[in-house]
């Protein structure tokens, strides 16, 4: 077998010998209804004819004679059309391309044409004369063209059928060049009933309408062959009627109309006409349709970062919320001053939010069911996850406040170290009523550097004493909002599956973010400012005592987020099988 590069040289060679034997003097274009085209070639000796290719059953029906191995010609009856088109089939079935090859030799007016002013030249400007030129035609036979799809095809084709996008091929080729190429390439499977998947595009259109649409609203793939642009156009707008989200790919002049129907147009850009790529909403590079599934995975990647954003903001501002809401209601101190709250919004949270943008696509990106257009982005799913997050977020935030106030140990850490005095939840609560309180005092406590002695009125515990609560407080909500940004690395995949490290820009922004609190935190100056003191070891662990359930009640709800998913992944199968 030749390589691509001989068979190159040997096409080359073949048409230098063709074009020092003979001489082009009129073309006749291709046009879709007769789906061939000829050219009128002149000897050296002066003698004109008829040189015609195209599609094999549209020459073979205009052609009254064969020419046989020995030169011989023969009359094209009922017995050697059925030789030829079995042969044809055959050819066709193995997924080649197949061209039909015939002459002429009896022109009439056109054995002397020799240019545009020859009186029959003004019939050559009307395609509609074309088919009747090209009739009582020779057969001499047909080459199969081998057009063997990217080795990656196939696997992009699988990848297609996992995200629930369907695959339709549309063609101009032959029924069975089609169905053979399609199979091939992973569109139908191996035995497959295809009689409901695979039309002609004439066939398709004249099926009643809800026949049409029980075929596009079918399951798998399907292919249209012998397709023309209005048939093109028609299977492209009962898609869109029936709410799907239609991409159309395409190189010719006669795919622009579809091109532009569809919701998403992409041409090809190395094999594409400019017509093409005019209507087209995208231009494909390297025309290859894996690019395409992987433009997709891309798509979804950058969506799903969208959620994460809001998803991580959100949580967040309704757990700020939460703590201000249960403060009040339950009528303890304000955990945190309107200062820290504007320093959490607009610096601390800042870098994880933006790093979030970088996250890596899920590794089930692919499984995931299309969305459609409409498809709200916060479901009552999702929304109801952003709540039982706030809320811990508030709860934890408000709880660590009041631990500090009511406990000398938590979980074994003790929090007495500093000296400060216990009162009661009930107290706490209602602190307001601190100056009726018989033989109350408060306990002078130790912050760094720094006491706090309430001598001269005990109830300043509960305002200017809450300093070490307050700084508890805001050091729970800077901590948990980093471990919750770790949680919108994805919506539904464990950290377990997709650790911290996948995102190194999301663990530069926890360190920026930690960075900045410690900052206020140790520099005295910026501490004064904020209102805030130092922490000691155990406050720290105290801290993430707190914080770290964040993490585990997100991958609960991402547990129950992926047979959520499953379920839905199941019942589709079921549907469509």
């Amino acid at each position: 077998m030749e390589s691509s590069t001989d068979q190159k040289f040997i096409r080359l060679g073949c048409c230098d010998w063709w074009n020092d034997k003979l001489t082009r003097v009129a073309s006749l274009e291709f046009d879709r209804n007769r789906k061939s085209m000829g050219v009128i070639v002149q000897s050296h000796e002066g003698k004109n004819e008829l040189l015609v290719k195209g599609a094999v059953e549209n020459v073979l029906e205009r052609c009254s004679f064969l020419q046989l191995k020995d030169g011989s010609i023969v009359e094209v009856d009922n017995h050697v059309r059925e030789i030829v088109i079995a042969k044809h089939n055959s050819m066709s079935s193995k997924a080649l391309r197949c061209l039909g090859l015939a002459y002429k030799e009896a022109l009439g007016e056109f054995s002397t044409y020799d240019g545009e002013t020859h009186p029959a030249h003004k019939k050559l400007l009307d395609p509609a004369n074309y088919a009747s030129i090209e009739s009582n035609l020779i057969f001499v036979g047909m080459v199969g063209l081998r057009d063997p799809p990217r080795e990656e095809v196939k696997g992009a084709i699988d990848d297609c059928r996992e995200a629930g996008i369907r695959v339709m091929v549309i063609t101009g080729d032959n029924k069975n060049t089609a169905e053979a190429i399609c199979h091939e390439i992973g569109v139908f499977y191996d035995g497959e009933d295809i009689s409901q998947k695979s039309f002609t595009g004439k066939d398709f259109i004249a099926l009643p309408v809800d026949e049409r649409r029980k075929v596009l609203s079918g399951s798998g793939g399907c292919v249209f062959s012998r397709a023309e642009p209005r048939h093109k156009q028609e299977i492209v707008r009962m898609l869109k009627d029936a709410d799907e989200v239609v991409a159309m790919t395409g190189d010719g002049v006669n795919d622009a109309p579809a091109l532009k129907l569809a919701d998403i147009g992409i041409a090809m850009g190395i094999a594409g006409t400019e017509v093409a790529k005019e209507a087209a909403d995208m231009i494909l590079a390297d025309d290859n349709f894996s690019t395409i599934v992987s433009a997709v995975a891309e798509g979804r990647s950058i969506y799903d970062n969208m959620k994460a954003f809001i998803r991580y903001m959100i949580s967040s501002n309704i757990g700020e919320v939460a703590s201000i809401f249960l403060t009040a209601a339950l009528g303890m101190p304000e955990g945190l001053i309107p200062i820290q709250l504007l320093w959490v919004n607009l610096v601390t949270d800042g870098p994880p939010a933006t790093a979030l943008g970088f996250n890596p696509p899920d590794v089930d990106i692919m499984k995931k069911p299309p969305r459609r257009s409409n498809d709200r982005l916060i479901t009552a799913w999702v929304f109801f996850r952003y709540l039982v997050i706030g809320l811990y977020v508030g709860l934890a935030t408000d709880g660590i406040f009041a631990i500090w106030y009511t406990h000398s140990s938590f979980l074994g850490i003790d929090l007495s170290g500093d000296g400060h005095s216990l009162v009661s939840f009930s107290q706490l609560t209602k602190w307001g009523q601190c100056s009726s309180w018989e033989g109350f005092e408060a306990a002078p406590f130790t912050a760094g550097s720094r006491t706090f002695s309430f001598e001269s009125n005990p109830c300043d515990y509960f305002s200017a004493g809450k300093v070490k609560a307050s700084t508890l407080s805001l050091s729970v909500l800077v901590t948990i909002e980093m471990l919750n940004s770790l949680n919108a690395l994805s919506e539904d995949v464990s950290l377990l599956v997709m650790p911290p490290w996948v995102n190194p820009w999301l663990l530069l922004a926890m360190a920026m973010s930690f960075a900045s609190h410690f900052l206020i935190l140790y520099v005295p100056f910026l501490a004064k400012i904020f209102g805030i003191v130092p922490l000691s070891l155990n406050e720290w662990l105290l801290v993430f005592v707190v914080s770290f359930p964040v993490i585990l009640i997100d991958e609960l709800l991402k547990f129950v987020g992926r047979r959520k998913s499953e379920a839905e992944r199941l019942s589709r199968k079921w549907k469509h099988a």
